[in-house]
């Protein structure tokens, strides 16, 4: 089969089409003909040396894919031969085959294409780990998600105004702001231009908001816990702005405020199983109904993956960035 390995650590161009032997499925797992496979930040880091699979994983990039089952391991009985999934993978979705835990497969959401569905795993179980599970997000209650335009940062607001609860963002451009209002935010900071801080409070009255959702840590943490209402909650996903920040101690203490993030990809199957068996129950009918739609920035061949990179490094897309397999 053919797929995109990085030859070395480097910028995008290190990328390349390579053969490899077709994965086959152990027990437990299924093998999937990948007609197209969602970007995500990760990839860019394990591009760069900075993010390597975990030990037993294929060093083909791809975190999420959708596609059509061709082959089951021993003991697979929930998914037959032909039918559509799309899939959370710890490595290898950009690729014609790969093969993943039954458990991390979800059907096509009726209606969806497997372009807009291999953009959906990645970004739907993340934000249902971190805001719904670890944030405790509740109806009527307030969420800031940072990076309101990228893939987690559209289904975020989707999946929460869908749930009941009400949506504050930052994004880096007008256009990108205009586009998070669209989707369903209340109010669209644009952080380059006014202080996400200060609009917080007065877009929530001076209370501030009960859960964060963070990519970019580093300072931002500081300024997030002046954005919290009492008992809020920050969740970390990733580290854009940097690994160490400033925590005011007594501040934490004297409103009751947490602290806390997560990764998916070194959890164990079982932990993601459990994720895909509450996407199934609560996020597909929305999916199916369209109150929650996939939203596609770009789509670009296989051997096309290094341009498809300098695009999601660029920052300029809204929403996903998919490669187009079959």
């Amino acid at each position: 089969m053919l797929a995109i390995v990085a030859r070395e650590p480097g910028e995008p161009s290190v990328l390349a089409l390579a053969e490899r032997p077709q994965p086959v499925p152990a027990a437990g797992e299924v093998r999937i003909a990948v007609h197209a496979a969602g970007l995500n930040r990760p990839d860019l880091l394990q591009r760069k040396g900075l993010y390597p699979p975990p030990p037993g994983v294929t060093d083909v990039l791809g975190l999420e894919v959708a596609g059509v089952i061709d082959a089951l391991g021993a003991g697979v009985t929930r998914w037959q031969v032909g039918d559509a999934v799309c899939a959370l993978l710890a490595g290898g979705g950009y690729a014609q085959s790969c093969v993943v835990p039954a458990g991390q497969c979800l059907p096509v959401p009726a209606g969806l294409s497997f372009v807009e569905a291999a953009g959906l795993p990645e970004t739907a179980f993340t934000v249902w780990s971190n805001v719904f599970d670890r944030g405790r997000l509740q109806p009527g209650e307030w969420l800031l998600v940072h990076g309101g335009s990228s893939g987690i940062g559209v289904m975020a607001i989707q999946l929460a105004k869908a749930l009941g609860s009400r949506v504050v963002v930052t994004a880096g451009t007008a256009a990108k702001c205009a586009a998070c209002v669209a989707l369903g935010a209340e109010r669209a900071i644009d952080y380059r231009t006014e202080d996400f801080v200060a609009e917080v409070k007065a877009v929530t009255g001076g209370r501030g908001v009960d859960v964060i959702l963070d990519m970019v840590a580093g300072p931002y943490l500081e300024r997030d816990i002046a954005c919290l209402a009492d008992d809020g909650r920050v969740v970390i996903i990733a580290t854009l702005g940097g690994n160490k920040a400033t925590i005011p101690a007594m501040e934490v203490l004297r409103r009751r405020l947490t602290i806390t993030g997560s990764a998916l990809r070194s959890r164990p199957p079982a932990f993601k199983a459990a994720i895909a068996a509450q996407l199934q129950a609560h996020v597909w009918p929305l999916l199916a109904a369209r109150t929650v739609v996939p939203v596609i920035d770009a789509v670009f061949p296989l051997a096309d993956a290094a341009a498809a990179h300098a695009r999601l490094e660029a920052g300029a897309h809204i929403g996903k960035i998919i490669l187009q397999v079959r």
